[in-house]
């Protein structure tokens, strides 16, 4: 059980990959938030499904959830949304690598929020965590001469405080829906924990988002209908994804979970090379070993 939440995490961070290179399909036809928007409705069933199919091969009974697990759900769900909010923010100033970069510091965040909080990490991980989260920056700034003096200039740039913001929020994303995982029957199996946190916050979500786009863009959410069969792909691509995420934040420290989870970048060069057939730059492989050895480091 303690190693398991490896390999789901890793499988998650694919998942999670798909599911971005399925949403990037839709930004031709969709906006920015009606693409994320899509992310949630069409999750919804197959997060159903996944909780019953969850219950029923464990024999657990489904009750309803206290109001403190509802409320944990609530504040993870709306700092998700305020953490993809900032992210497409800090890209409108034109300066999409500083803002997706400093958005990936969301793992070092984690692990600062939870030293503060007392919360003690293996002191390998932490080391793991911080070459991880090097590595990844270092692909992202990859073909850049940027010196020290530069990176901390640009550090204070709008684009990079809303990165910074936006990786703030997904840490405490992570945070409030492993505590939401934490507030259910401690019995019951991890999965079914980890299912229903999924369920109980995409729902919030899609209730939350899909009031604000008919308030605001009502044209948009009817769009969303309409490309209902290419956008149910993306729903069950973030089903999939997101479950494996919330069962591993059920099981161990939301810093290690995420520390791991910045495999993903491997992944989407892999997408890359291998399905959209762009050239993998010679520079860009000291970070991708840099993020394997961080990743292993977290692991152990």
């Amino acid at each position: 059980m303690t190693a398991l939440w490896i390999p789901i995490t890793i499988a998650a961070a694919i998942c999670q990959t798909w599911r971005t290179a399925l949403q990037q399909k839709l930004r031709g036809e969709l906006s920015a938030s009606a693409a994320g928007f899509v992310r949630f409705l069409y999750a919804l069933p197959a997060d159903a499904l996944f909780l019953l199919g969850a219950a029923a091969l464990t024999g657990t009974a489904l009750a309803p959830p206290p109001a403190l697990f509802l409320l944990y759900c609530t504040i993870g769900g709306v700092a998700q949304i305020s953490g993809t909010i900032l992210l497409i923010k800090s890209f409108g100033y034109r300066n999409f690598v500083v803002g997706s970069a400093y958005a990936k510091t969301e793992a070092a965040q984690i692990a600062l929020i939870m030293l503060v909080l007392g919360v003690s990490l293996p002191a390998l991980s932490v080391i793991g965590i911080i070459i991880a989260v090097a590595g990844v920056l270092s692909l992202s700034f990859a073909g850049r001469a940027l010196t020290a003096k530069d990176l901390l200039a640009g550090s204070v740039q709008p684009a990079a405080l809303c990165g910074l913001g936006a990786g703030f929020s997904f840490a405490v994303t992570a945070i409030f829906l492993r505590m939401a995982s934490q507030a259910l029957p401690p019995h019951d199996p991890v999965v079914v924990r980890g299912l229903m946190t999924l369920l109980a916050t995409n729902l919030i979500q899609t209730i939350l988002q899909g009031l604000y786009m008919a308030a605001t863009n009502r044209e948009e959410l009817y769009k969303t209908a309409l490309l209902w069969r290419r956008a149910s792909w993306i729903g069950l691509a973030s089903a999939i994804g997101s479950g494996c995420w919330f069962i591993a934040f059920a099981m161990t420290n939301v810093a290690l979970v995420r520390g791991v989870g910045q495999i993903e970048i491997i992944f989407t060069f892999a997408v890359s090379k291998l399905f959209l057939h762009e050239t993998l730059k010679k520079s860009d492989l000291p970070g991708l070993a840099i993020v394997t050895i961080g990743v292993i480091l977290i692991a152990a």
